[in-house]
């Protein structure tokens, strides 16, 4: 049985030192738990109860559900195909094998598109629609087909901004309204700051040893933003989650 290698701290894919990555357990479980990327996670989850709460009347099941979809789709499927799709250097190095990788994000899909179907069949049909662009942009954007041409900041934003906060929202109503269409472009723009200060934030991460204090100084006040907005977008959904339940 071959062994899951594991990189180690001069390896430029290794990740184990990011800031969203726990400081305790086996390297295995900390590579796991890095491969979520649970902000940014955090980020869509609370996108799709955004666009939840927005309903007049909402449905708790159906709240729970986009969560556990979009936590499956995106918190395992998407970042696993990541770690297999990257052209350059890989997120984790060879910390998990292809074949694991695979596995995570076929099981995390059929999971994830299994309870979308019910509430597709049962309440939201317009829910096809997120559930097809959705599948789209998690191989298109996350393996890079067609050149990379989706693998991009605008489309990052549109598939894991706009996508779920309208995907909460269809699900809760069956339908797409105006300050719901407004409220994900917002959400949107959100996920583009982020994922313009994520790319040079890894870049000089990966050289964390070779920067002079300029460019440390400069990779500090990135992951500030990072944290900053992760945090703000989460504590968002949470906030709109507590005023709806207690009103």
């Amino acid at each position: 049985m071959k062994k899951m290698s594991v990189p180690t701290e001069a390896n430029p894919a290794d990740r184990r030192s990011e800031w969203f990555v726990p400081k305790f357990g086996p390297a295995g479980f900390r590579s796991f738990v890095g491969l979520l990327f649970l902000p940014y996670t955090g980020m869509v989850l609370s996108f799709s109860v955004i666009g939840s709460m927005l309903a007049e009347s909402v449905h708790w099941d159906r709240v729970l559900a986009i969560v556990l979809i979009y936590f499956l789709g995106l918190g395992i499927a998407a970042h696993a195909l990541d770690a297999l799709g990257s052209k350059g250097i890989k997120p984790w190095g060879t910390v998990f094998t292809k074949v694991q990788l695979w596995l995570l994000a076929v099981i995390a899909l059929v999971l994830a598109y299994a309870i979308g179907i019910y509430y597709i069949v049962r309440y939201a049909p317009l829910l096809l629609s997120m559930a097809l662009l959705e599948g789209f942009f998690v191989f298109a954007y996350n393996l890079e087909w067609f050149q990379g041409r989706f693998h991009t900041d605008g489309w990052f934003a549109f598939s894991w901004g706009l996508l779920p906060v309208l995907s909460g929202y269809i699900m809760q109503t069956n339908s797409i309204s105006a300050g719901a269409l407004a409220l994900a472009v917002s959400m949107a723009l959100f996920s583009l700051v982020e994922i313009t200060a994520s790319r040079p934030y890894k870049d000089l991460k990966r050289c964390l040893h070779t920067l002079r204090d300029e460019e440390k100084a400069l990779m500090i006040r990135y992951e500030a933003i990072l944290k900053s907005v992760s945090l703000g977008v989460i504590l968002l959904g949470g906030g709109l989650l507590i005023w709806r339940v207690v009103g």
